[in-house]
């Protein structure tokens, strides 16, 4: 029996909506000049939240990117940023009317948390208000109908994947990944799978999430802990740097066209580079703590294997590099325990240093991130770097954008509880 023909697939589209900028351009010329994100907040109050830092995507005008403005009213910031940046990826990706069968057009969304914010519930609050006190029973009678129609629609993490299918007539199969950090590349692997089982020509790939509100920040610091610095927000998001005492809110989206190599080829696709392998894991211990990275480290495994390539093959690692202490050293001591001494030698960038940390939507545009320095032949220098941990051991890049000695790259994302995924891509 003949040996099954694997089915090649490559990324011909990127969209970015981050906060070193909006678009491929703006984003890459950012990355490459060095300029952080990350900055003292405008957009909400400080007064009382544990960190004054936050890497905001400013100028951001949603009618401006979406193709129906009526729409607007029932996203949440988030949704809006993930909707933009798809409607940027199919533009880039230059698909004329008539080329994509709507039913072999597909969408997988990643999505962050969707928190309702108090404001939000404060009116019918106020309508169960009595001079006792709060009261349950005027619920039906007077509450309920201060409760906006469509009101549940800003929450529901899956609201993103219907916009952007709704956007591009995407018919095909539709569905959203609610994994944190780890959400962008769990949907990439997805629409990999889907496209190599014939089940779609062509999918839209991405994640979005926005973590720029009082509530968010207060939760982000119980659960991911923010840097306490309070002199330079440029200088406080410092991945795998000795210094580094937490991680900086931010938000943002990226979105991406994959589609079979044959497909993109036919239709004269000009293409970024070509999904090699992905894999995915989970420690299992519940917690995270500086012996865990078991699931990162299957991760990474699984995805070399699938992509039929070695650890030295790799031009470079783009990093989770959260820049707190103890993730930090769990990320790195997976990849000593991957690639041996060759995590001495491959080169490591963390581009949260530049964005913030903002869980799906910040693994989409590191995504982004790797998917330009593969076009473009270059590495991003990480941040804030200037006092090697000797507990994490790693060549990260610092200074100035490096010049690739390979154009192969392996991308890591991993939660706090450890879910992880990793991806190999290969410029072609």
């Amino acid at each position: 029996m003949a040996a099954h023909k694997r089915t090649r697939v490559v990324v011909t589209g990127v969209g970015v909506v981050s906060p070193i900028g909006i678009g491929n351009d703006r984003f890459w010329q950012s990355l490459l000049t060095n300029r952080s994100g990350i900055d003292f907040l405008q957009s909400v109050p400080t007064e009382g939240l544990p960190s004054a830092f936050g890497a905001e995507v400013r100028d951001f005008n949603p009618v401006e990117l979406l193709r129906d403005r009526k729409f607007v009213k029932v996203m949440c910031r988030g949704m809006q940023l993930g909707v933009a940046s798809a409607s940027l990826a199919v533009s880039d990706a230059r698909i004329s009317t008539g080329q994509m069968d709507p039913d072999r057009l597909g969408v997988v969304f990643g999505s962050g948390r969707m928190t309702c914010h108090p404001q939000e519930l404060a009116a019918i609050v106020e309508a169960c208000q009595t001079a006792n006190g709060f009261s349950p029973d005027l619920w039906g009678r007077e509450a309920v109908g201060k409760v906006a129609p469509l009101w549940l629609l800003r929450q529901l993490p899956n609201m993103p994947a219907g916009h952007v299918s709704i956007d591009h007539n995407a018919r095909g199969p539709n569905n959203t990944i609610t994994c944190r950090d780890a959400s962008a590349l769990l949907a990439l692997s997805e629409a990999v799978r889907v496209i190599e089982a014939g089940r779609a020509d062509a999918m839209i790939v991405g994640a979005c999430s926005s973590n720029i509100h009082p509530v968010d920040i207060a939760k982000f610091h119980n659960f991911e802990g923010l840097s306490r610095r309070s002199d330079d927000p440029s200088r406080a998001c410092r991945p795998f740097d000795f210094e580094r005492d937490g991680t900086v809110v931010g938000e943002g989206a990226a979105s991406f066209l994959v589609e079979s190599y044959e497909h993109a080829v036919r239709r004269g696709a000009d293409i970024y580079a070509e999904v090699l392998g992905t894999g995915a894991g989970c420690d299992g211990y519940g917690v995270a703590n500086e012996s865990a990275g078991v699931g990162l480290v299957r991760a990474m495994e699984s995805a070399i294997t699938a992509a039929g390539v070695t650890p030295a093959d790799l031009g470079h690692i783009n990093a989770q590099g959260k820049s707190t202490q103890t993730d930090d050293i769990v990320e790195s001591r997976a990849y000593h325990r991957v690639f041996g001494d060759l995590a001495l030698r491959i080169p490591v960038t963390a581009l949260k240093s530049y964005i913030g940390h903002f869980d799906a939507g910040a693994g989409a545009v590191e995504l982004a991130g790797t998917l330009l320095s593969l076009r473009h032949g270059y590495l991003p220098a990480t941040l804030n770097y200037e006092f090697p941990d000797p507990r994490c051991r790693l060549n990260v890049a610092r200074g100035e954008a490096q010049r690739l000695a390979s154009r192969t790259a392996i991308t890591v994302n991993r939660t706090a509880m450890g879910q992880s995924a990793a991806a190999v891509l290969r410029a072609i």
